[in-house]
């Protein structure tokens, strides 16, 4: 495994040309799913450009969990959220792919040649002929703490994800919901900040049991505290936050003093302009076939946890296979008078040449 860094390997940003990109394949998303589509593509010797509307490659696994472990990689016993995108990242790096990031696809049009036409919210075009959406659950946004006037300490005391925990080092923290990254917050700033305090609705919590057992006993020894009741209010000192109301179940309002407020109620998935696409939506994901993880639009498709067919489940091990059936299926659009053999990494020539590995020699 490589060694672990903070941030994990970004593409170099480039300014976009003022016409027309033409590529053989786009794919939306740079999440673990969409960086091994890279993969499967480059084994096939189609490259890729790819759009994701975040900032940095990684997808929900960087943005929101990024030191949170992962154990159910083939082969790999643990890693974490940033390093599955580092060596992703090291992975594809012989295919040269493009990437665009910060921007979402506005637009996709079938143009009479069978390709695809597509702008970005930045109007970086595209002109090509397959799409594989890996966009994981859409474009995601966190729940907001519903009380009115509050969302304007956002960004400077008010928090829906945590970049750099240090920022709560020796302060007083307040942290709202039930769940794992809640509960996996509270746990990991109890040495960090001065003081924890976790709100939630009810006594009942949806994350691990080994997190809440584990908080509990944290609470009994006096090293956080949890609270159950919801923020109906708050009180400002000046331009800062300064006090939570927050009414227990017992029908009494209490308040706490707090440097700053984590809010952790979940994601809400918006697909966004994929909706507009004339895809076959079933309760916000994208209906495929399990032959090639096509969509009901020929030449668009769908990898990851954003597609949906009988026995989906919701894996990351389940969205690289469907990225490597999703690449053959493809195949035909890109080269239509060309087989598609299936070779092996570990004994096929021409793919040691297209990864740019020496072929072994076995006695």
């Amino acid at each position: 495994m490589n060694e672990v860094v903070d941030q994990p390997t970004q593409p170099v940003t480039r300014a976009e040309p003022p016409t027309p990109i033409e590529t053989d394949a786009l794919i939306v998303g740079a999440g673990p799913v969409g960086l091994f589509q890279v993969f499967e593509l480059g084994l096939l010797e189609i490259r890729a450009h790819v759009i994701d509307s975040l900032p940095v490659v990684g997808g929900q696994c960087v943005e929101l969990y990024p030191d949170k472990p992962i154990y159910d990689i083939p082969t790999v016993p643990m890693c974490t959220g940033q390093e599955l995108a580092d060596n992703l990242m090291k992975q594809i790096e012989p295919f040269g792919a493009t990437f665009h990031l910060g921007q979402e696809v506005q637009t996709v049009k079938r143009l009479d040649d069978g390709r695809f036409f597509v702008r970005t919210s930045k109007n970086t075009e595209f002109i090509t002929k397959t799409i594989f959406i890996a966009a994981g659950v859409g474009s995601f946004q966190p729940r907001t703490l519903k009380v009115p006037g509050i969302d304007r300490h956002h960004g400077r005391q008010l928090f829906y994800r945590v970049r750099d925990p240090e920022l709560f080092r020796d302060k007083d923290i307040v942290i709202c919901g039930g769940g794992d990254s809640a509960l996996d917050w509270a746990l990991n700033l109890v040495d960090v900040a001065q003081s924890v305090v976790l709100v939630h609705r009810r006594d009942d919590f949806r994350a691990a049991p080994a997190s809440v057992a584990k908080m509990r006993a944290l609470c009994d020894e006096m090293s956080m505290q949890c609270l159950i009741g919801q923020v109906n209010g708050f009180e400002d000192r000046g331009d800062a936050l300064h006090r939570l109301k927050v009414t227990g179940g017992d029908g009494v309002t209490r308040t706490l003093e707090l440097d700053h407020l984590l809010v952790f109620f979940g994601l809400s998935p918006q697909l966004g302009p994929i909706a507009q696409w004339g895809l076959g939506i079933e309760r916000k994901q994208i209906g495929v076939n399990t032959e090639k993880f096509e969509t009901n639009v020929p030449g668009i498709f769908a990898v990851g946890d954003i597609n949906t067919y009988p026995g989906k489940k919701k894996l990351i091990l389940s969205g690289f296979h469907e990225a490597a059936l999703a690449a053959f299926g493809a195949a035909p659009y890109i080269f239509p008078d060309k087989k598609i053999h299936m070779q092996y990494t570990t004994t096929s020539t021409k793919l040691h040449k297209v990864l740019g590995v020496e072929t072994p020699v076995f006695d």
